[in-house]
């Protein structure tokens, strides 16, 4: 607002300046919009709403109250607004609407997430509002929950495979049952970790729902704050350096998961320590998915009209500019290792430490390995595959040789 006034001041002043004049302030308003859209770009929480433990009490006991209303279901709302058992502790972050708290489940640390606040929020299904006497058709329901797993993930699923998405409706709730698994289906994160569950120990499974919130595990989340980008528990060097090890072993192990394991590759447009969390076996897990994408709905997003390859950037997701029709190609040029290198390794082995715990000659080979992989820029194309197996072999060698000096 104070922005905003200050320039309507200048212009004010300026009503009888020269071109000149009028040229320098056009240039110095645009310079500030550039910037502040540079800043929301790579900040978007300063948009957020404040993260509070008031507010998010008042979003728990309204779920809970349309709960009892009847508008909604879920196998965890028992515990949550009857029983006692689900208890809310602290609020984690609001960021672009999405909201993520913390609670105890019987005991158990999890996480409830809802991309929307309320329940209200969420389009209804159409079926719902039609039809307020009998029950809609199961294939009916099939259908439409077919059409919104394609336009959420681009993938073309058989009703068969629906069943983690859609398990069908018991005993008389079964309007605000449906009405709940509908709200669930339009959070695309949701979507993901339904489908993958069972099927990959680098996502958490989802535990239960209330209404339009699903809980998942609490892990260690990794920050920059951090020394070693997670929280380890290890405090001698030779045992962090083991820990360091393992963890990126373990985002190699992802890596491939997600390249090969699926009928689609899955990609990560959003690569950043707070986005993975560890399990105590040192099992990286990623957390937030809301900008994962298969290769079906990648290619629909990466495929826009550009000018220049910066046009074609995505987040952590690039594409090229085909100059000659002004498109940006509908594969992806850079890869998850790349970026995962670039992000998260180059902090681990950019530097050679004189107290480190690994030999010098063996942080030299990770420095090196390291640039290779993040090397590659949108004119070279991808790393090789083979420096895959290259940061492989020199961490299984790294930790053997750890775990033998501790022998």
């Amino acid at each position: 607002m104070a922005l905003a006034a200050g320039a309507r001041g200048r212009a004010g002043r300026c009503g009888r300046c020269g071109p000149g004049a009028l040229l320098a302030f056009a240039a110095w308003t645009a310079g500030w919009v550039l910037a502040a859209a540079l800043l929301l770009r790579a900040h978007p929480g300063v948009l957020s709403e404040r993260c509070t433990d008031e507010k998010s009490r008042r979003i728990l006991a309204a779920l809970c109250q349309d709960y009892r209303g009847g508008w909604l279901a879920g196998d965890l709302c028992q515990d949550l607004c009857e029983a006692g058992m689900l208890r809310y502790q602290r609020c984690l972050y609001y960021e672009r609407g999405k909201k993520v708290l913390q609670a105890e489940w019987r005991g158990r640390p999890v996480v409830l997430k809802s991309k929307r606040e309320a329940f209200t929020s969420f389009p209804p299904l159409s079926l719902l509002e039609e039809g307020p006497q009998g029950r809609p058709r199961e294939a009916e329901l099939l259908l439409m929950v077919a059409g919104e797993v394609r336009h959420a993930l681009g993938l073309e699923l058989p009703s068969g495979s629906l069943g983690p998405l859609w398990p069908g409706w018991r005993g008389v709730g079964w309007r605000r049952q449906v009405a709940s698994a509908w709200a669930l289906l339009q959070q695309e994160e949701y979507v993901y970790l339904s489908l993958l569950q069972g099927l990959s120990r680098h996502v958490p499974p989802v535990l239960g729902s209330c209404g339009h919130f699903y809980a998942v595990e609490h892990l260690a989340a990794g920050s920059p704050r951090h020394q070693a980008l997670f929280p380890l528990e290890q405090k001698q060097a030779r045992a962090r350096a083991q820990a360091v090890s393992r963890i990126a072993l373990s985002f190699l192990d992802m890596v491939g998961h997600f390249d090969h394991d699926f009928s689609h590759r899955l990609h990560l447009c959003d690569i950043k320590p707070e986005n993975f969390a560890i399990r105590r076996d040192l099992t990286v897990v990623a957390i937030d998915v809301d900008m994962a994408f298969f290769e079906p709905k990648m290619k629909e997003i990466l495929e826009q009209n550009c000018t220049g390859d910066e046009d074609c950037n995505f987040f952590d997701c690039f594409s090229k500019c085909d100059l000659q029709v002004n498109k940006c190609g509908a594969h992806r040029v850079n890869s998850n290792l790349q970026v995962i290198c670039d992000k998260i390794f180059r902090h681990w082995f950019s530097a050679t430490l004189r107290d480190s715990a690994v030999p010098l000659q063996r942080q030299l080979q990770l420095q090196e390995a390291v640039r290779e992989c993040a090397g590659p820029t949108r004119s070279s194309g991808r790393a090789a595959p083979s420096v895959f197996w290259k940061l492989r072999r020199l961490l299984q060698a790294t930790l053997r040789e750890l775990q033998e000096a501790d022998k």
